[in-house]
């Protein structure tokens, strides 16, 4: 097929039509433009953090956020954060291809190790979870991600979050969350998440929302970007796994199936967050990090009092639910062992004797 727009090879082939390599790359950024315009998701006096994983998608957004800036002459302050979780043959080279593209393009990078700051690799942590309370390890790692980026993204003084969300990434959860019944969490989703703004938690954008996984892959080795394209090796876990693998044969029998969940959800996003917006909403801070949270204890930080529970061998470890305004404080319960309790109530009786 040839490109619609010259008479060259097209590289791939839209919905009505093909476009050649060059034709693609303007197409491509053209729709990443109008989708940051569009939803306002960049301002002026923004503090722009990137999520970045080294994959192609965090490549890319991080490459065109500021590509954008510069075309618009943006004041912005840009950096990459990265979370090395511990992945074993999987986040070194990602890391690697990361730290060379900010480099290339002069970008600060910071990097957030999940070992520094909860004491665990998600390698070390994910088998013990899922023996304790059957939790897969891509529910430790969101719960982890997503605290070390709000965390870290807010000390280097970010005011928005970008990440790589594609329209494949949106279309999957939006599914999954209509599989769980999970209206409230659907009212987070979206071009900008979040159903308001709020002080303790920095603003997360998707500039990629239209692009589909296909269309950023292809951009990714077009640009010749160094990204290794691999797979992390607990992505096969789980639902979206499922859903994924359902959505794509859907799409391939059904071309558009994905553009059209993303436009019916957008369709009734207002909706569905006016109505979470008339509920009470209740946020606390975490009394052992001092997090946000709408617990009294956040569940980055209970994953960690489970781990850190099995690591010291007590039968069960719980967090006082005592509220407080004051310093966040941890206060441990260690409930006895039966053998223990044995010992204690003998000691008691010669006591008495």
């Amino acid at each position: 097929m040839l490109c619609h727009k010259c008479d060259r090879k097209a590289v791939i082939v839209l919905q009505h039509s093909g476009l050649c390599d060059a034709h693609f790359l303007a197409y491509f950024e053209e729709k990443v433009e109008k989708t940051i315009n569009k939803f306002r998701l960049i301002d002026r006096a923004d503090s722009l953090c990137v999520a970045a994983s080294g994959g192609k998608d965090s490549l890319t957004v991080l490459y065109l956020t500021k590509k954008y800036l510069l075309r618009y002459q943006l004041p912005c302050t840009l950096f990459a954060l990265s979370v090395d979780e511990g992945i074993k043959n999987y986040r070194k080279s990602t890391l690697r291809d990361l730290k060379t593209f900010c480099t290339k393009h002069e970008i600060d990078l910071h990097i957030i190790s999940s070992k520094e700051e909860f004491g665990y690799t998600l390698d070390q942590a994910a088998p013990k979870i899922k023996k304790l309370q059957q939790k897969k390890a891509c529910n430790i790692c969101g719960v982890w991600r997503r605290f070390l980026l709000n965390k870290y993204a807010k000390k280097y003084g970010a005011t928005k979050v970008i990440t790589g969300h594609n329209l494949d990434d949106e279309a999957q959860v939006v599914l999954m969350n209509m599989f769980k019944a999970n209206t409230t969490l659907m009212a987070h989703l979206g071009p900008q998440s979040g159903v308001e703004e709020h002080e303790q938690f920095a603003s997360r954008v998707k500039p990629l929302y239209f692009c589909t996984e296909k269309e950023t892959r292809l951009y990714a080795l077009l640009k010749k970007f160094d990204v290794s394209f691999t797979e992390c090796p607990n992505a096969q876990e789980g639902l979206r796994a499922y859903v994924r693998d359902m959505l794509n044969d859907v799409e391939a029998r059904y071309p558009g199936t994905k553009q059209g969940i993303i436009n019916s959800f957008l369709n009734v996003m207002p909706l569905i967050k006016e109505r979470e917006m008339k509920k009470p909403q209740q946020l606390n801070m975490c009394l052992v990090c001092g997090e946000p949270t709408n617990n009294d204890v956040c569940n980055a930080c209970k994953i960690k009092e489970a781990l850190d529970g099995m690591s010291r061998g007590a039968k069960k470890v719980e967090v006082s639910p005592k509220k407080t305004s004051l310093k966040p404080k941890r206060v441990l319960i260690i409930t006895k062992t039966k053998s223990e309790k044995k010992k204690t109530n003998n000691e008691k009786k010669k006591n008495i004797k």
